[in-house]
């Protein structure tokens, strides 16, 4: 059977290239919102955090209706560090929407997700957007794609995609750009047209791959996938196995959803191609397969990559430990992060030797900044370690993972980047002339970057622009110093003043204002020399006959500088961790007191101790 009445399509491409907001105006022309209705931009990205950052972090489903066919669309994420998303959801369509940004051409990003699409056979439309913007370079983005789609070996049925110029922004689309577009009609027509409808043997035996996951409090865990073979109804007994070796067990379909729109719509009944959302069996997982009773039959599942970051999760043991969190145990801490585990395919849990403790491994910095945040939104409390790089030993060969970094800054900086990446083991690839800027590749170990974008930022005014994509293991590179800059530590636990602050400052730039509570070993400033010093900010100026208690509002302090969550994990130093509650982020030294540290520095302790 082949379903021409449906399309299903994902939307691939690298950062900010304009995937949601395309979606926006693809939504409204096609009748989805009313025409008075209020609708905010990039309307799927839903969550908090996604509308904070203007990124999507998680991959969305939603469907449109272009006369008699309805188009299930799948907007990813562009981010390297979700990349898995993108693995995982490309099992459910046929074909994709890759957009390309008409200034900066194919980035990091557009060459993995295009390489995992050919390695699927996926057709591809080849979508120009922001061809609005002033300095778009239309011809030569275009060849720029074909280039790429020839470096990854795509055949020559793929090298012929349609090419289509368009305005996210506008709600326009156009195959020839010096023939302005009016509206997305011809994209609409190129996805009916040239993606293939889906097919498969209605009357077979039930068959559907889980590729998401969503959890509802009231019905628990919802698989989402698409049926490839026979059909699927509310309350069928069906069976649940794996590729990779689960046991089959029977499951029932208590609850049964298509996508139309924005909204989940209940039905009773779903076929082959249909993307479909169901509810009742327990452990379903991703990667899961949802097989009739009569007949136990798996789909392969795309191996997702593995991560290649690892950090520390522990219980908060700080002095003012239990004082903002909600959940603050160990038990509470272990529940959250292997729930986690059921929706993210490219996370890794494992409880160590510490009860208290549990590893934590990621695809990169922002992957678990992300974790991290959403867990102290939830009124989490604990602590998190330095990010570390995961090694592997491969023929012997101690190896590491690599990251292909592209960077493009004013044609000034270059001399500052070469050095900067030289110190941080960066080997150069290529290097181009971009106008009056310098595009530079380079393959540098992952941990050479940790630290590096706040440096990178200061280095190039804000101007420069860096991206990053997993290259795979190679051999160890040796030491790469993490940080040249120390610390300033607190002295004692109390309440800063402006006294102790005004004194303070002298030695480096500050983290705190006054009144602000701080303990022994926490850190409070950094200095500009490698070595730690510890300052005492609580220190006051004593009231005598000749001097005031209020005299102390005549001192001026300098600027404070304030981390945000990322920034803050990047500043970590080896011996350092982060203390995460629902109201502060507070950097302090793994260990607290400062004897104990001195001690430890001579060598009259052990660290274990």
């Amino acid at each position: 059977m082949i379903r021409e009445d449906l399309r299903n399509v994902a939307i691939i491409a690298h950062v900010d290239h304009g995937k949601t907001t395309l979606v926006d105006g693809m939504l409204r022309q096609s009748g989805t919102f009313r025409d008075n209705q209020q609708v905010a931009t990039c309307v799927m990205d839903s969550g908090d955090l996604e509308k904070e950052r203007g990124i999507t972090i998680l991959a969305k489903n939603t469907s449109i209706h272009w006369g008699d066919v309805k188009i299930n669309l799948i907007d990813t994420p562009g981010h390297a560090d979700f990349s898995g998303e993108v693995e995982r959801v490309l099992k459910m369509v046929s074909g994709v929407l890759l957009l390309v940004d008409a200034q900066e051409g194919p980035m990091p990003q557009t060459r993995f997700v295009v390489e995992k699409a050919l390695e699927l056979g996926l057709k591809i439309i080849i979508v120009v957007n922001k061809v609005d913007k002033p300095d778009a370079r239309l011809d030569e983005v275009a060849d720029e794609v074909l280039e790429l789609l020839l470096d990854l070996d795509a055949d020559d049925e793929q090298l012929m995609s349609p090419i289509l110029y368009c305005s996210g922004k506008a709600g326009t689309a156009t195959f020839d750009y010096k023939t302005p577009g009016t509206s997305l009609q011809p994209l609409f027509d190129t996805i009916v047209d040239y993606i293939p409808a889906p097919e498969g043997d209605e009357d077979g035996e039930l068959q559907l791959l889980v590729s998401a996951i969503d959890y509802n409090e009231y019905v628990g865990r919802i698989g989402i996938g698409k049926i490839e073979r026979g059909s699927v109804k509310v309350n069928q007994e069906v069976m649940v196995c794996d590729y990779h070796g689960l046991s089959p067990y029977k499951g029932k379909i208590v609850t049964l959803f298509q996508i139309e729109g924005l909204k989940r719509t209940p039905v009773t009944e779903a076929k082959v191609g249909d993307i479909v959302c169901f509810s009742g069996i327990e452990n379903i997982t991703i990667g899961n397969t949802v097989c009739s009773t009569s007949k136990i039959d798996p789909i392969p599942f795309v191996k997702i990559g593995e991560p290649t970051i690892e950090m520390n999760f522990s219980v908060n043991d700080s002095p003012f430990a239990g004082r903002e969190g909600k959940f603050v145990t160990s038990r509470h801490l272990r529940d959250r992060l292997f729930k986690e585990l059921l929706k993210d395919v490219s996370l890794r849990v494992y409880q160590t030797e510490n009860a208290d403790t549990f590893k934590v491994c990621g695809r990169g910095e922002m992957h678990l900044s992300i974790l991290i945040e959403t867990m102290r939104r939830e009124g989490y409390e604990f602590g998190v370690g330095t990010p570390k790089v995961i090694f592997k030993t491969i023929d012997g060969v101690k190896c590491e993972p690599m990251e292909r970094l592209f960077i493009d800054v004013p044609t000034e900086c270059t001399g500052t980047v070469m050095e900067r990446m030289g110190t941080r083991k960066g080997e150069l690839v290529t290097m181009s002339p971009q106008g009056s800027r310098i595009r530079m590749e380079f393959i540098i170990p992952a941990r050479g970057l940790f630290g590096f974008k706040n440096e990178f930022l200061t280095d190039t005014k804000g101007e420069g622009v860096m991206n990053q994509l997993f290259d795979g293991y190679g051999p160890y590179k040796g030491p790469i110093p993490r940080r040249y800059t120390g610390s300033l530590v607190a002295f004692e636990t109390g309440e800063a003043a402006t006294y102790g602050l005004f004194n303070a400052q002298d030695r480096g730039t500050l983290f705190i204002d006054p009144q602000t509570p701080v303990y022994e070993g926490m850190v409070v400033g950094v200095s500009p020399k490698s070595d730690d010093i510890r300052v005492n900010v609580c220190k006051r100026k004593h009231v005598t006959n000749m001097r005031a208690a209020g005299s102390d509002e005549a001192l001026r302090l300098n600027s404070i500088r304030r981390f945000s969550l990322e920034e803050a994990i990047e500043f970590l130093n080896d011996d350092e961790m982060l203390e995460v509650t629902p109201k502060n982020i507070r950097i302090r030294k793994t260990v607290l007191s400062g004897e104990m540290r001195m001690k430890m520095a001579f060598g009259k302790v052990k660290v274990e101790d």
